[in-house]
C-alpha cells in the first residue's frame, strides 16, 4: 500500500470537507480489525475511499471490501483513490443507494462499517444483522451525532437523524444476539458483536 498517496487522499478529504473517518476512530477500528482477522468487510458508506483503503490493509489474503456510495462524483473520487493506493483488487464499489443495494447482496461479513445517511441506520443494523455470522461485528460511526444523540435536542432539521440513531442504540443494546458498546471516540462509536 501506498502510504504517501493515502496521506494524499486524507488531506484533499479534509481540504474539501468530506467527511473521513477520524484519526481516533480509526484507531479503535485499526485495534478490531487486527482482532477479528476480516476476510469479508461491508461498508455502507463510502465518500472517497479512505476509510476502505485503511480497512485494507487488515484483510486477509485475498480478502475483500464491499463499500456502498450513492454519491456518483465520490465514487468516482474513491475508484480513483483506491488505484493510487494500488489495492483495486481488495475493494469493490457499488454505486447507488444502500437501501436498494443492501437487501441483493447475499454474502456473509466478518466486519461492518455504516457511516452513511443517519436517518437509516436502523435499517442497515437490520441488514448487517441478517448478513452476519456468530462474531460479526457491527460498528456505526456518528452515533452521538455532536452530542444531540443523548442530549434532548428537538431541532427540527436533525430531528429524524437524532430519532433513528437513537433508535440505532436501543435496538443494539436491546439485541438478545448482539453485544454492544458505545464509545465516545470521534462523534461516538456503536460496536456490536453478533453472539
Amino acid at each position: 500500500m501506498n502510504k504517501q498517496e493515502l496521506e494524499k487522499i486524507k488531506q484533499k478529504a479534509l481540504e474539501d470537507h468530506i467527511p473521513i473517518i477520524m484519526d481516533d476512530t480509526l484507531e479503535v477500528v485499526a485495534k478490531i480489525l487486527q482482532e477479528v482477522k476480516p476476510s469479508r468487510i461491508l461498508e455502507i458508506g463510502t465518500a472517497v475511499g479512505y476509510s476502505a483503503i485503511c480497512f485494507s490493509e487488515y484483510l486477509q489474503p485475498n480478502g475483500r471490501i464491499d463499500t456502498i456510495e450513492r454519491d456518483e462524483e465520490r465514487a468516482r473520487q474513491a475508484r480513483k483513490n483506491i488505484k493510487k493506493v494500488e489495492v483495486e483488487d481488495k475493494i469493490r464499489i457499488y454505486e447507488g443507494d444502500a437501501v436498494e443495494i443492501l437487501p441483493t447482496l447475499q454474502e456473509s461479513y466478518d466486519v461492518v462499517f455504516i457511516d452513511a445517511a443517519k436517518g437509516k441506520y436502523p435499517f442497515f443494523l437490520s441488514q448487517a444483522i441478517r448478513m452476519s455470522h456468530k462474531g460479526t461485528v457491527i460498528i456505526a460511526d456518528n452515533v452521538l451525532y455532536k452530542g444531540y444523540v443523548m442530549g434532548d435536542y428537538n431541532k427540527h432539521k436533525q430531528r429524524t437523524a437524532v430519532r433513528n440513531l437513537r433508535e440505532y442504540i436501543a435496538e443494539t443494546t436491546n439485541n438478545e444476539y448482539l453485544e454492544t458498546e458505545i464509545l465516545e471516540v470521534g462523534d461516538g462509536l456503536a460496536i456490536s458483536k453478533k453472539k
